[in-house]
């Protein structure tokens, strides 16, 4: 399959020109949509049948060079709104909504080429919430079954074809209560317009007679995944478009991306008059190129095509990059939730996106999120009910992250008799049936051939009922899906279809204290804990530094964070959700580390206890993988915001990484050792499954003074994708009094570092009230004292660019060493890449980051960034510094 944006003029306005390029030229050819005018109906009226032919005065029309947008996204695209000033502190709460509660018209002109023989059709892939699409004057669809935001229409337009074409969409205001749409929940403010819009690509097509509809593969390999054959099958429905019988010769090749293997199929079918055929090719490959998720592999890829010709001319044809890898998943003894890839169990690392607040699509933001994911460790992304466009499967394809895509929580979607935590529950209605699995399906259409999805999540908060569950089962294995099909991501309950999700769904959701994940016994009253399957949750922390913080908060704002510690804050989530204010989140803030002095003490403090917080969740969930229950898979909530916002991120809106990333970046790591504030124990971690033998782990324990405590080292072998206790630290820890901190580094057999971490700890752990547990996290009834922490003497470190930056180049993937020259540590020295101009330089990768030095130690750093000038260097002891690259 050919798909092509087609350009329509050389600028916006110019009809003439637009009119005078074809979108298509040959059967086969899908042509995007590539930009719109949208107006209000209250300008424009409602004549669609008018609206949708040539001659309409468009001059007082918005202008969108944008294929796909909601109508905030499109009004910002055109330069009515600009972000900046809608996301500057509470800006969006007195955005004047109500333009947004009448439908709105997206219109667009485009030329065909229409011959005897020809076939086109409009190609929906989803709209927001509702729409009615009319061709030439002519309705091809109306919102009846334009209906849902996954759902996708083929609308046969060929009778009403031109030269000169217009097409219109009225689309009507989204309402999460009623309509199957994109929301938010408590993430962040709803956006102005609810998300109404064609968020999704309107496509063109051209056939001959037959049409093929999407090409579907299937994979089959022998488990565990060796040296072995696999067996491929493409597959697609042929559609007699005419009123006569077809024979259809139907070719289909599968070749190896970069390599010369390559396999043609075929065969002939015939197709009575205007009915369909199914077409499957297949064969076996002796082997075959296997896809791995990042950690355990390569990223292989194929490419299948099928193409269907009718008296000796291409007809239609249909294309698809594919992977050839077994996903699977199984409950274990204690009913979680395990997932095996090509055979070997698959401890889920990773966290959840979110989209942009107004569902702008950002290929680039996209891949470098994804990057930042496999640089801190994970292996999956969870999208709930926010499953994007194809190019974001197609980039998790290539980089080897896994995908765990499903619907959404607390609106429509789950607006079952059982559900009594909605504020309005709209039931279900034979309608709305419909509506879902349409979109199931198209949802299962444009996902099942790749590689990166792990499954497929059909509830969230509650699972489908037994209705429900049957349709999205059987629209799923229509799809010829291959993965898991998950009942929700809690224990609430289970269609019987489907049965146990094995996953949980109990927080926490705000700060909790590092010892919490490895506080697992008894279960039953643990929660969140590091066991089973959590497939959301986390301490609630991503805190932004000051420099994206004066992005989009007053003086004001930034004063009222540590001087108004229990205000609600427009950028944390929504004022009726329990998150609005950092309440729980300072309170051990200032508990534990001191009232703040200032913003930057604050801002200090508080990327110390992200750190800490992200780093312990992480660190509990992969070194409890092969406990008596074990830690099977954890969802980090969340990966990224909407917008702007406080909270719920690993790295900023503006892709800044901080405390909460470098601690989840240390807790994840392939290799790696970690200390458990539970039992005082020290794990051996290690994620791979190629990497045996023998390790050392090197121990020591120094005081606030730099006076050495305990110092031990260990020889241990290390066995793949194994998690096992190594060393007992109770009593080297037994007479502590004060602040202390440990030091685990694991080296390899040639003594290379294979992990290097830091650990500030207290006289005693935070004391957690499990009885008094809320669903959105537990109490502390004493916190642990780190205040010494605010007191500790002054460090000299010295800065040294190892390799410095060629002259002319932009791209900046350098290394630094930092000296402590001190005979006391140096504490959470945080560095920071800026331009000439001073400003970050987003996005950056570190190989470590907010690290603490042993007296006298030395360490380097690697970093990797684009049009970096100079390095930022803070932290809690040492002066503010900056060096020239």
């Amino acid at each position: 399959m050919q798909l092509r944006q087609s350009l329509l003029g050389l600028c916006l306005g110019i009809d003439a020109l637009a009119a005078a390029a074809a979108l298509l030229s040959e059967p086969g050819d899908v042509a995007i949509i590539p930009s719109w005018d949208i107006q209000s109906s209250e300008r424009v009226g409602s004549d669609l049948k008018a609206l949708s032919q040539t001659g309409v005065d468009t001059k007082t029309w918005h202008a969108v060079d944008d294929s796909r947008c909601t109508l905030m996204g499109c009004l910002i695209k055109a330069g009515v709104y600009r972000e900046d000033g809608l996301f500057f502190s509470n800006a969006l709460q007195s955005f004047n909504s109500s333009q947004f509660k009448v439908p709105w018209i997206y219109r667009k002109e485009f030329a065909l080429t229409p011959k005897p023989g020809q076939h086109y059709h409009i190609q929906t892939n989803g709209i927001t919430s509702k729409a009615d699409i009319y061709v030439n004057g002519q309705e091809v669809v109306n919102a009846s079954s334009q209906a849902g935001a996954y759902v996708g229409n083929t609308l046969d337009i060929t009778e009403i074809a031109k030269e000169q074409n217009v097409l219109a969409i009225r689309v009507y205001p989204t309402d999460y209560n009623y309509d199957f749409a994109l929301g938010f929940v408590d993430w962040n403010p709803y956006p102005p317009d609810n998300g109404t819009g064609v968020w999704r690509n309107v496509e063109i097509k051209q056939t001959g007679p037959v049409a093929l509809g999407p090409l579907r593969v299937t994979t089959q390999a022998s488990l565990p995944v060796g040296h072995s054959n696999a067996w491929v099958g493409l597959k697609a429905t042929a559609i007699n478009l005419e009123d006569r019988e077809a024979v259809v010769e139907v070719t289909g090749t599968i070749s190896l991306e970069g390599g010369s293997q390559s396999f043609n199929l075929s065969q002939t079918v015939t197709i009575p008059p205007l009915e369909s055929a199914e077409v499957v090719l297949s064969t076996s490959i002796n082997d075959p190129a296997i896809w791995w998720p990042k950690q355990w592999g390569d990223q292989p890829l194929y490419t299948g095509t099928v193409s269907a010709s009718t008296d000796g001319a291409v007809s239609d044809k249909v294309e698809r990059t594919f992977g050839i890898r077994q996903v699977m998943s199984e409950l274990n003894a204690n009913n979680d939730t395990v997932f095996f890839v090509n055979g070997y169990p698959f401890q889920v690392v990773g966290a959840g996106y979110s989209a942009d607040m107004f569902l702008r699509w950002d290929t680039a933001k996209f891949t470098a999120q994804a990057k930042l994911m496999l640089d801190l460790g994970h292996n999956t992304v969870r999208l709930e009910g926010k499953n994007e466009h194809p190019e974001l499967y197609d980039i998790a394809d290539r980089l080897g992250l896994m995908v765990l895509p499903g619907w959404e929580c607390c609106d429509k979607w789950e607006a079952w008799t059982y559900n009594e935590d909605l504020a309005v529950k709209s039931e279900w209605t034979d309608q709305d049936y419909t509506i879902a699995n349409k979109s199931m399906l198209h949802e299962a259409l444009m996902q099942q051939g790749h590689p990166s999805v792990l499954g497929y999540l059909v509830g969230s908060d509650y699972w489908p009922d037994d209705k429900a569950a049957e349709m999205y089962y059987y629209s799923l294995r229509a799809g010829d899906w291959q993965t898991p099909i998950i009942a929700s991501a809690s224990e609430r309950g289970y269609p019987k279809s489907l049965g146990p999700s094995g996953l949980k769904m109990a927080g926490p959701y705000d700060w909790v204290p590092p010892n919490y994940w490895y506080d697992v016994e008894p279960a039953e009253d643990r929660l969140g804990a590091a066991f089973g399957f959590g497939s959301e949750l986390g301490a609630g922390v991503g805190t932004p530094e000051l420099s994206s913080l004066k992005k989009f908060l007053s003086d004001k704002d930034l004063e009222d964070l540590w001087k108004q510690p229990d205000k609600g804050l427009y950028h944390m989530s929504t004022s009726v959700s329990s998150f609005y204010d950092r309440k729980i989140y300072n309170t051990a803030l200032w508990k534990r580390y001191g009232a703040p002095t200032s913003l930057d003490d604050y801002l200090l403090k508080a990327q110390i206890s992200d750190y800490e917080a992200t780093r312990a969740q992480f660190e509990g969930f992969t070194a409890l993988w092969n406990a008596d229950r074990p830690a099977t898979g954890l969802i980090y909530w969340m990966l990224n915001n909407a917008w702007p916002s406080l909270h719920w991120n690993l790295f900023d809106y503006y892709l800044h990484p901080a405390g909460s990333y470098f601690g989840a970046k240390v807790g994840a790591r392939k290799e790696h050792v970690a200390y458990d504030y539970n039992g005082k124990l020290v794990y051996l971690i290690n994620r791979s499954l190629d990497q045996k033998g023998s390790r050392t782990v090197t121990v020591e324990v120094i005081d606030k003074t730099g006076k050495a405590i305990y110092n031990t080292e260990e020889t241990v072998d290390t066995e793949p994708n194994t998690s096992k206790a190594i060393l007992d630290l109770t009593t080297a820890l037994a007479n502590v009094t004060d602040v202390t901190f440990l030091r685990l580094v694991l080296s390899d057999g040639a003594k290379a570092t294979l992990s290097r971490n830091v650990y500030w700890l207290a006289k005693t752990v935070d004391t957690l009230d499990w009885e008094n547990s809320d669903w959105f996290f537990t109490p502390v009834t004493e916190y642990a004292d780190y205040t010494a922490l605010s007191k500790l003497a002054a460090a000299d470190v010295g800065v040294t660019i190892i390799t410095p930056r060629e002259p002319g180049s932009s791209k900046v993937a350098l290394k630094v060493a930092l000296e402590n020259k001190s005979p006391v540590p140096a504490f959470f020295i945080r560095l920071n890449l800026v331009d000439k101009d001073g400003e970050d330089v987003l996005p950056v990768i570190w190989s470590d980051n907010y690290v603490t030095l042993w007296p006298h130690e030395k360490l380097e750093l690697q970093f990797e960034g684009e049009g970096g000038d100079s390095l930022q260097i803070n932290g809690a002891n040492i002066k503010t510094a900056e060096a020239s690259l």
